[in-house]
């Protein structure tokens, strides 16, 4: 997701081939070295995870799914604890 963006921020037409590595190291001429998105996000989200379990709040019952109602019969839902789970692995 994040070359995606940085193909936009480039002006790099979809049909252009050019590959990943071409378009991070065209980055890296523009604005520098930099850190990895997914390294300043993984944290953060962990961290708003630990806050919100531990109490007793709205955000905790959304993020747990433990809300009353029903879904129609779509895809399956999306769990917080799914995605923490894999977030953790390496």
């Amino acid at each position: 997701m994040e070359t995606r963006c940085y193909r936009r921020l480039l002006g790099i037409y979809y049909k252009e081939h050019i590959t990943n590595k071409e378009v991070t190291g065209r980055i890296e001429n523009a604005i520098g070295p930099h850190v990895d998105f997914l390294v300043i996000v993984r944290p953060r989200k962990l961290k708003w995870y630990g806050h919100t379990t531990g109490s007793s709040g709205l955000a905790k019952t959304t993020m747990q799914g433990n809300v009353n109602g029903g879904r129609r019969g779509e895809r399956q839902k999306k769990r917080w604890e799914d995605h923490i789970q894999r977030m953790d692995r390496p």
